[in-house]
């Protein structure tokens, strides 16, 4: 495909996946830097990519219900893009696209057009085997005839460059005294059974503070988050400090900019640090890390999803669709103390010696 002067992205949520998204759109400014970009995205997840340089964001607001079908409609009118990146595959993004007018529309390959997206677009990804979701998005860079960013000699090697203010590094700064290293625990992710539990990231935060690690909770307002955070302050008994609730979205990446590590499960700000280069230790047992893992640190990730998907499907994960979950809500329970322990020497050992 030739440079198009006009390109349109549909990925509203979350905020994975989002941040995944960004590496591709600045592989596309690498090579075309003259196409402009449109992007389609949630209200929230507009709030972290405010400021990303050369792109033009249109919030979709999908509570609005059919207003947000016809604000959407009336953001585009009398325009028309040459492109269309539809990467969303649930059908209310689907809908979205109608409101977005387009000369090609380009969408997943038809094993993965679930709730129908290919009956929206006219062409299709090429089919990929068991990608990580960054790789999937990354087949619609190919699919447009750019490069790909996996070397014949590597792993992919994806680039991010997050829009952060200088004011927001300074409030992050501001949060901490003295020149320890920092390590951020996340420990909430959008459902509970997904969580690990708090007697488990109190025993981390102990092991860290006697590492002479500065320990950070992460979050956001849900009381899920508040009530987690507080049960592994009370259970660690160590000092920690507590930014739960207390950033903005902008503020928190700037935190996780400034950490040496990060401990988190499937979660957001897992991939928002990965972003900005700060290694992960991952904690897994519904979904599978080769999907969804923090991308540049799965070697340090910490999953039970294999032996959770036998003892329900009787198979391995290789005889199973990529990337189906595993379901209860006690998963997260076989993860050892002792194995976050082993990932957080290992990471530190690769990355910080001096600590370890």
């Amino acid at each position: 495909m030739t440079m198009p002067k006009s390109l349109c992205l549909l990925r509203l949520s979350a905020i994975g996946d989002v941040c995944h998204a960004v590496a591709m759109v600045q592989h596309i400014q690498r090579h075309w830097p003259e196409t402009k970009i449109t992007w389609v995205i949630g209200k929230i997840e507009a709030n972290l990519l405010a400021g990303l340089p050369g792109v033009e964001f249109v919030i979709f607001d999908k509570k609005a219900g059919l207003q947000g079908f016809k604000d959407l409609r009336a953001a585009f009118k009398g325009q028309k893009f040459d492109v269309l990146l539809h990467m969303q595959v649930a059908f209310r993004a689907s809908l979205a696209s109608l409101c977005i007018p387009a000369k090609v529309k380009i969408g997943f390959d038809k094993s993965r057009a679930k709730e129908g997206q290919w009956l929206f677009t006219n062409q299709k990804i090429a089919s990929q085997t068991h990608p990580h979701v960054l790789e999937g998005f990354f087949g619609f860079t190919e699919a447009l005839g750019l490069p790909p960013i996996v070397k014949a000699s590597s792993k992919a090697t994806p680039q991010w460059q997050m829009p952060l203010s200088d004011q927001d590094q300074l409030w992050a700064s501001e949060q901490f005294s003295g020149d320890k290293p920092i390590a951020v625990i996340s420990p909430a992710a959008s459902k509970a059974e997904r969580n690990w539990h708090a007697q488990g990231y109190a025993a981390i935060a102990n092991s860290l503070v006697k590492r002479g690690f500065t320990v950070v909770l992460c979050g956001g307002p849900t009381e899920l988050e508040k009530t987690l955070s507080e049960q592994i302050i009370a259970a660690s008994g160590s000092e920690l400090v507590n930014l739960v609730a207390k950033t903005s979205l902008k503020q928190l990446l700037a935190v996780l900019k400034l950490a040496h590590l990060v401990v988190a499960p499937d979660t957001g700000p897992a991939h928002m640090a990965v972003t900005v280069g700060t290694p992960v230790v991952g904690l897994y047992a519904h979904s599978n890390p080769g999907r969804t893992g923090p991308y540049l640190y799965q070697k340090y990730v910490v999953s039970d999803y294999p032996q959770a998907i036998f003892k329900q499907y009787q198979k391995a994960v290789s005889q199973l669709p990529w990337g189906i979950r595993a379901k209860g809500g006690e998963l997260m329970q076989a993860i050892t103390i002792e194995q976050v322990e082993e990932k957080l020497a290992l990471l530190i050992s690769d990355f910080y010696p001096e600590l370890g």
